[in-house]
């Protein structure tokens, strides 16, 4: 590691350590587990705080310089020090402020920082190194600045592994202003007083983290949208996320990850949503010059895949509704070949096929893909126009879309990486009752006193169904306390969307009437569930492969 001083934050002081011909090199964890980190710290703190002190011991990094912005960075501070075999570990306090008492405290804690430093390098402080390396970084800030409408990335560290995953699907460039991204410090003055001044420039980067409790930035009036993430069991960038959300303006992501390269389906589906509300398109598919015949969209989902076949004139035609089994791409041609069947028709007769739904891009027999996001949207407002809220209840997550009056997205929410309050949960409940969904659904309508359902995490949950059998609590019951934990989980995604009426409901867990019931309640307005209400995401898929021809 030659003479490598590892840092996390932002505002760590890497032009201090360039003065003593250290180099500053961006600590960027992204472990596959926390193997080690869960031995060490406590189960609930961050994925980030778990991953830096994983990336630590796994790399065998001794020299690690840290700011107190957070209490994790305390914690990580902590560990390494207990663990001991660092040969130099430093945390810097960090103010939160940036009065003139707040820039002579940081000015004190460099000067701790400059004697630790000249220890470890072994040679007195240069100035004239110190300042090459602040014009340097303020040249590079410039360089690294997007005039054109780009997407920024802001919140929590999440790194290059994040950073690689928005870029790939992306159709906009990307700019890294997460609280470990890139750093705007202003000029430095002239030699006599530029590094009297090097404190206050560090607490006054253009970009401040929102640890800070004041603001340094302009509006970015050429950002297209904003990915604001946040990093699990930290909740304190769910307030920036709220900030920019109130505050109006671009389009607007949260996403939440752990720092490892988990979830990658879910995160992907949300990215490229986002993309297609930045890039709306009349086509998805690459246009045909021949007469539109029929055109077939296909859902590959985690329980079911669905398949529509429309005419030229949008009506449907043939339909299927299978098990999507072992694998996404036979699941996608089963479905595809009942559809075509149940139409009177050949896979040659098909000007075009979208899929959509996790198993998009897999499957291997479409023209294009489209996110389940986009195409439940689509196929809503073509089954209710005047529909502005979707809540789409699947086999392994839950969405819910606020759309325009056109049947656009304007924004839209998902659940976390849970089953709880999905149809696998439904589903495992059921099991648990020793019934099928559609009988689930039907005793549902008839419960005598309401139960309460304490967890919505399915193991838990069926623990709590299994102790109410076991005290002759009617079946009917039961299910009325689980409909309402599943609508209680939904409509806390509706309030985190802003979403209102006209509501209407698409994925399998419409076809339970229990739940839909429960939903009204809780929202306290109607819902509509069309009779293809399962059918929706193939639906929109083929009306997107239908205006590509």
């Amino acid at each position: 590691m030659d003479n490598a001083v590892f840092y996390v934050c932002k505002y760590t002081p890497v032009e201090l350590l360039a003065g003593f011909g250290l180099r500053a090199e961006r600590l960027d964890p992204a472990p596959e587990d926390f193997a080690c980190a869960d031995g060490c710290m406590h189960p609930n703190l961050c994925g980030y705080g778990k991953a830096v002190v994983e990336e630590v011991e796994h790399r065998g990094i001794r020299r690690l310089l840290l700011a107190d912005c957070c209490d994790v960075c305390r914690r990580i501070y902590d560990v390494l020090a207990r663990r001991g075999g660092m040969e130099f570990l430093f945390l810097m306090a960090l103010p939160h402020k940036n009065g003139s008492a707040e820039i002579r405290l940081l000015q004190a804690d460099l000067a701790r920082l400059q004697t630790e430093l000249e220890a470890l390098s072994g040679r007195p402080f240069d100035p004239q190194q110190a300042l090459a390396a602040w014009r340097e970084g303020v040249e590079t800030a410039r360089r690294q600045a997007i005039a054109e409408p780009h997407i920024r990335l802001t919140g929590a560290h999440g790194g290059s592994l994040l950073l690689d995953r928005i870029r790939a699907r992306s159709p906009l460039p990307v700019l890294d202003d997460t609280c470990t991204g890139r750093r705007e410090l202003p000029l430095p003055g002239d030699a006599e007083d530029a590094l009297c001044g090097y404190a206050a420039a560090l607490l006054n980067q253009r970009r401040a983290c929102m640890r800070m409790q004041f603001r340094t930035e302009e509006p970015d009036e050429t950002a297209a949208g904003v990915i604001c993430h946040t990093v699990k069991f930290c909740d304190y960038y769910g307030f920036q996320y709220r900030h920019l959300k109130d505050e109006g303006g671009p389009a607007l992501l949260k996403i939440e990850t752990d720092c490892t390269p988990q979830s990658s389906g879910q995160l992907r589906t949300r990215l490229d949503a986002f993309a297609e509300t930045l890039r709306p398109r009349a086509a998805h598919a690459a246009r045909r010059t021949d007469a539109a015949r029929y055109a077939a969209g296909v859902d590959s989902g985690s329980a079911s895949t669905d398949a529509v076949i429309l005419d030229a004139q949008r009506r449907i035609v043939g339909s299927a509704v299978l098990p999507t089994g072992a694998g996404a791409a036979s699941g996608a041609e089963r479905a595809l070949a009942a559809a075509l069947e149940q139409a009177g028709l050949r896979r040659e007769d098909l000007s075009a096929v979208v899929t959509t739904g996790y198993g998009r891009e897999t499957v291997g027999l479409s023209d294009a893909s489209v996110t389940e996001i986009t195409c439940h949207a689509k196929g809503a407002h073509f089954l209710v126009p005047e529909a502005r809220t979707v809540i789409d209840i699947g086999g392994q997550d839950s969405k819910v879309i606020r759309l325009d009056g056109g049947g656009a997205v304007v924004n839209f929410v998902m659940n976390d990486k849970c089953a709880a309050g999905t149809g696998r949960f439904l589903e495992m409940m059921a099991r648990t009752l020793q019934l099928d969904l559609a009988q689930m659904s039907e005793r549902g309508l008839h419960w005598k006193r309401e139960i309460v359902i304490s967890s919505m995490c399915t193991v838990f949950a069926e623990s709590e169904v299994v102790s109410l059998i076991a005290q002759n609590t009617p079946p009917e019951d039961i299910i009325r306390g689980l409909n309402l934990a599943v609508a209680a989980k939904t409509v806390a995604l509706v309030k985190r969307l802003g979403g209102g009426p006209v509501y209407v409901m698409t994925g399998g867990v419409a076809q339970n009437a229990g739940v839909a019931r429960a939903l009204e309640e809780k929202l306290g307005a109607p819902i509509r569930v069309p009779a293809e209400a399962q059918l929706c995401g193939a639906l929109g898929a083929a009306l997107f492969a239908l205006e590509a021809v």
